[in-house]
């Protein structure tokens, strides 16, 4: 007789099965989430063999998104986010609008709905997966940059717009008074406020110094299990007390917690807890996958993708654009949020159980939520190129020229010949700077952070403000005149852009970038002109090849010879 309950079961099986199919999509070249949704798929009802618990995985899954919202969040300031208000809450709400008409009326075409259910229906497919737009842009390396912070922004106030839907139901639903529905919206505001003074009370007094208390012990195991209790009973603390989401919770803890000296130590004390649910959640959204309903309606499941499509991903490009964001930045974040997630199951299932939408809605947001999320790396690569191409009309150029004159904040570095550009001064850029200023080499940095760009030119830095992907302010840093321009930038397409231009106004500039990852070095080494293209991992193992090598008696011109060979070898492949 077997010992072991549904989530023993449930969680042995779904790890397995995540991490060899898993392990076989990396294998193939394909991003791991892949290979934990058909673990989900396969564990699924709908197929056969073993089932797993759908109560247990989804609330592992819930856990999952927890812990990473919350060691999201440690990454970040406050006033990171109160720097994309302007963009992020006017934007959000327009695209959760157009989102939400163009889901209306697939669902009033493709299942026959009134307006009210459609409207419902609409938004379930206007809200971002949280889990998974985070989960893109930190594996591309994007999400503490400007696009990163948009995102987030963004997602905030998609999730404090389900709240307030979640109000609404019952009104919709018949099932409470509409007479009633001021009283519960007033309510739902106390909540919220509460929620965000217990949050900005509770993260920047009281958790820290627990923390505190509890690092003066001098024991990592209460360390660790301190940081893991603040994240969950913060994240079902708020939803249990405020009716917020877990994950809005969670988030909102990291940020203020972030602020702390700790910060950094909690946050590595949740990454491989984070990483193992994480991928649960992709295990629960594959359970959920139901290939039978997603087939019986093609017509509603192809209208159900297309506004997600459009409602998301193309209104958060173009709003982004019209907010005046940079073309690289604003396609980042349309790649990374061009799909529909765990919101959208909620808000669908609420809406099923209630009565507002009939079960054959299932099928289609099903449909939607799996295709997009299974296609969020492809509209990754889509957007970049995209970015690029809108980049090159005639239009966008000369729009683009307008705006640079009229952002630019610097103006243009005097004086230099034979200078290094450095865009970005962050942990690249920094590094580079300092080298650069003990050989009195002059240089001039390119910095997006209005803050940043400020105490450098306190310091006495030459600097340019602005986005380097916008010809105005590469002009301003001479390019036409300088040696060597090093691209710290956290993209390849822009690095792309920028280098492009600086050929052109200087065919013989030197140029040195960095990538995160193999599919970025290649892309970038292809470029005439790239004199070094650096990836992390890669240069950590070159520089401890040489360090071996050195270190046992193999001359030092060899071991470079080596390192050398090591290097323009992993660039060939």
């Amino acid at each position: 007789m077997s010992h072991a309950g549904p989530l023993v079961a449930t969680l042995v099986v779904a790890l397995t099965l995540a991490f060899a199919l898993g392990f076989a999509a990396r294998l193939l070249r394909l991003p791991p989430l892949l290979g934990y949704i058909a673990a989900g798929i396969a564990v699924g009802p709908h197929t056969p063999g073993f089932v797993a618990d759908p109560a247990v995985t989804a609330a592992l899954a819930e856990i999952g998104v927890a812990l990473l919202l919350f060691a999201v969040g440690l990454q970040f300031h406050a006033r990171d986010l109160l720097a994309v208000w302007r963009v992020a809450l006017p934007g959000a709400l327009a695209q959760i609008t157009a989102g939400t008409l163009l889901g209306a009326a697939a669902g009033a075409a493709g299942l026959g709905l009134d307006w009210g259910p459609a409207l419902v229906f609409g938004l379930a497919l206007a809200i971002s997966s949280t889990a998974v737009s985070t989960r893109a842009l930190e594996e591309k390396g994007r999400l503490s940059g400007e696009a990163g912070r948009i995102a987030l922004g963004w997602l905030v106030v998609q999730d404090l717009v389900v709240v307030l839907a979640l109000v609404l139901l019952p009104v919709l639903a018949g099932v409470g008074a509409a007479e009633d529905l001021g009283t519960k919206l007033a309510t739902t505001a106390v909540e919220l406020t509460a929620f965000l003074v217990a949050m900005a009370l509770g993260g920047r007094v009281v958790l820290p110094r627990l923390l505190a208390v509890v690092a003066a012990t001098g024991s990592r195991e209460l360390f660790t299990l301190a940081v893991i209790v603040i994240a969950l009973g913060t994240a079902f603390g708020s939803s249990a007390v405020f009716g917020v989401s877990p994950a809005l919770g969670a988030f909102f803890a990291g940020v203020l917690l972030g602020e702390s000296p700790l910060g950094h130590q909690a946050a590595a004390e949740t990454v491989p807890l984070q990483r193992v649910f994480v991928a649960l959640f992709f295990v629960s959204v594959g359970v959920l996958v139901d290939p039978a309903a997603m087939v019986a309606m093609p017509g509603a499941s192809l209208a159900t993708l297309a506004a997600v499509m459009l409602g998301t991903g193309g209104a958060i490009l173009a709003l982004l654009l019209l907010l005046r964001v940079p073309v690289p930045a604003a396609a980042t974040v349309a790649g990374a949020m061009t799909q529909i997630g765990e919101f959208s199951f909620l808000l669908g299932a609420l809406a099923i159980g209630a009565g507002v939408l009939p079960e054959a809605a299932r099928g289609p947001i099903l449909a939607a939520a799996t295709l997009t999320i299974l296609a969020t790396p492809l509209m990754q690569v889509l957007a970049d190129r995209l970015a690029l191409r809108i980049e090159g009309t005639r239009r966008m150029r000369a729009w683009l020229a307008r705006r640079g004159r009229a952002r630019l904040s610097h103006p243009p570095a005097q004086g230099l010949d034979g200078h290094a550009i450095l865009v970005g001064h962050g942990r690249v850029g920094r590094v580079v700077a300092t080298a650069l200023r003990r050989h009195a080499v002059p240089y001039v940095v390119i910095e997006t952070d209005h803050r940043m760009a400020e105490a450098l030119r306190a310091e006495g830095v030459p600097v340019v403000w602005g986005d380097a992907t916008r010809i105005e302010v590469l002009k301003a840093a001479r390019p036409e005149a300088a040696r060597l321009i090093v691209l710290g930038m956290p993209d390849a397409a822009g690095c792309r852009r920028v280098l492009d231009m600086a050929r052109a106004a200087n065919p013989a500039i030197i140029a040195a970038a960095r990538a995160h990852d193999e599919e970025e070095a290649a892309f970038l080494e292809r470029e005439d002109g790239m004199g070094l293209v650096v990836m992390g991992e890669r240069e950590i193992a070159l520089g401890m090849a040489d360090f071996a090598m050195t270190r046992l008696g193999v001359p030092a011109e060899e071991a470079l010879r080596t390192v050398e060979g090591l290097r323009s070898g992993a660039a060939g492949r």
